[in-house]
């Protein structure tokens, strides 16, 4: 019987807890789709409880409400999307239960999980059955149960984990999108997966052994029965927010947000406040905010395309820890502010030696490494613009995941930044060969802008798993063929794709076609790819170059 633990166990918990959810958290991602279907659920909870885990490895922490308070304050600042945000509400109100006391038994602990309950359903605006909140309400009122049966603190969290698992099946009939798919909830499963953690710490079994790879592998989700126009609520907007005064009240700003979009929450300390919600005006919230408070950390992603990457078989966005993003922003105040010396310089996101040496031969002054399934942050974004030694800098985002984060530079840079709306290579490289330095930077984006608008790219690509998606049946392994951003086709000959591909290239009468091949494409193959093109547009100037691209085996322009 265990009747009470202290900070050093709880410690322990907690990282048995983080362990045991990133061996799992792809199959977490794979049930995410509610309340959008993007994939990252298992994702995001398992950073957030990484971070705890690892300001809990920094030292030794024997009082429990010592323990408790550095996992809850840890949370807070590394939780990501909103189920990062809720389990941080969760382990937020145990904290202050657990406030100062050196050991709990059973019954408090099982008291600390409801307080955690209620500060996330009090930080919810709109709660949701049928998820997280669901699962950990109703494991908590067993918890409190058992342990008025047995003051055994396993015997609590095991009685608390068995009910959270009938709950949690229980969540695919509560929920209409979650019904939609057939699957359970992916935030009550992660939650429960933690506590089985926990819960193992506490029986002494070995911690699980999480390798890099598994630590590195991101999500692919696999549920096409979604539409990127069912998400009412683009932006998936979460940024942390220095207290003026610790005790500011938070209600005008809930109030605003829920004006503006849904999935609101809201988790405090007494430094600090953090937001999540789903908005398509996230700038409009960034400001309000910073009526209460200084602005630290922001991180926007675009739900609609991040359900189209999903849905076409490719890995989901990930946003890099903002652990480390506070290291970048204190390296990039370290560095020196590059050189001012000419009026305009450009600066492209691209992956693939071949597609940097392209634009650098345009004349970008630098090149950022990123694209698809590797999305660079805001602050990197940011920290390259300062090296470009000009007044104004251009960015080319060439990606449609990109385009908000190098939006959020402008106007945190110290020179003047213009986004270029590009949204793929083809776009890029267009904007680029129209560029006239003697305009006004107006002038100049509106020509960039004009010039993409000519501009179809068509990429082929794999399709990670079997799927049917927009009409197509698709299988493991398959080639498919994207146009514009749109499902085109798809099939096991890669030969077939393409000359579907130059069969609509004709079709749009294109006078100017380029392959960009990638990686996994030798010379000669593109070589006949493009006799291929060549056969089925004879009167287009063709041209073939190595693009070295990952993902994608080719990204054709078609002008």
């Amino acid at each position: 019987m265990i009747q009470s633990i202290d900070g050093l166990q709880f410690k322990r918990m907690v990282l048995h807890g983080s362990a045991a959810l990133a061996l799992q958290k792809q199959q977490i991602n794979d049930l995410n789709v509610f309340p959008v279907p993007d994939g990252d659920t298992g994702t995001n909870m398992s950073l957030t409880i990484g971070t705890a885990a690892s300001e809990l490895k920094k030292g030794d922490v024997k009082p429990l409400g010592q323990a408790a308070s550095i996992t809850a304050g840890a949370l807070l600042r590394g939780a990501r999307g909103n189920s990062g945000v809720i389990l941080s509400l969760l382990f937020r109100g145990m904290s202050k239960t657990l406030k100062g006391r050196d050991d709990a038994g059973a019954a408090l602990l099982a008291a600390a999980m409801q307080e955690g309950v209620a500060s996330a359903y009090g930080a919810v605006m709109k709660p949701a059955e049928g998820t997280v909140l669901t699962v950990s309400r109703l494991a908590a009122k067993r918890a409190v149960e058992a342990a008025g049966e047995n003051n055994d603190v396993e015997y609590m969290l095991s009685e608390a984990i068995r009910v959270g698992y009938e709950v949690l099946a229980q969540t695919t009939d509560m929920n209409p999108v979650l019904k939609k798919a057939g699957v359970v909830d992916a935030g009550g499963k992660g939650y429960l997966v933690i506590l089985e953690g926990m819960l193992a710490a506490l029986r002494g079994e070995p911690m699980p052994e999480v390798t890099e790879e598994a630590q590195s592998r991101q999500a692919r989700a696999d549920f096409n029965v979604f539409s990127s126009e069912e998400i009412t609520f683009a932006f998936d907007t979460v940024f942390i927010v220095r207290k003026d005064d610790p005790e500011v009240n938070l209600t005008p700003l809930r109030d605003y947000l829920n004006s503006i979009g849904d999935s609101l929450v809201i988790g405090e300390d007494d430094e600090a406040f953090k937001v999540h919600v789903h908005t398509n005006i996230p700038g409009s919230a960034l400001t309000e905010a910073q009526k209460f408070g200084t602005l630290e950390l922001a991180k926007i992603e675009n739900m609609r395309t991040q359900a189209e990457d999903v849905a076409a078989g490719k890995r989901a966005q990930s946003v890099d820890d903002l652990e480390e993003v506070e290291e970048e922003l204190e390296r990039e105040e370290e560095a020196p502010a590059a050189a001012q010396k000419k009026r305009y310089g450009f600066l492209s996101v691209c992956a693939g030696e071949g597609l940097a040496a392209v634009f650098r031969d345009l004349g970008v002054d630098g090149v950022i490494s990123g694209g698809q399934t590797m999305n660079p942050s805001t602050e990197s974004i940011l920290l390259e613009i300062e090296r470009v030694p000009a007044e104004t800098v251009f960015v080319l985002p060439n990606n449609k995941n990109i385009i908000m984060a190098a939006q959020q530079c402008v106007g945190l840079a110290s020179r003047n930044v213009v986004v270029v709306p590009t949204e793929t290579i083809p776009q890029g490289v267009t904007a680029m060969m129209s560029v006239d330095p003697e305009m006004e930077a107006q002038e100049l984006l509106e020509t960039m802008t004009g010039a993409i608008r000519n501009v179809s790219t068509a990429q082929i690509t794999y399709a990670a798993r079997n799927s049917d998606f927009d009409g197509f049946a698709i299988n493991e392994g398959d080639y498919l063929s994207l146009l514009d951003g749109k499902l085109f086709g798809t099939n096991q000959d890669i030969r077939v794709m393409l000359e579907k591909l130059a069969e609509k290239a004709a079709e749009k009468g294109a006078e100017f076609v380029t392959l960009f091949y990638g990686e996994d494409v030798n010379e000669e193959q593109a070589r006949e790819a493009a006799a291929l093109f060549g056969r089925k547009c004879p009167s287009a100037e063709l041209s073939v170059l190595p693009g070295g691209q990952p993902v994608y085996y080719y990204i054709v322009s078609i002008e």
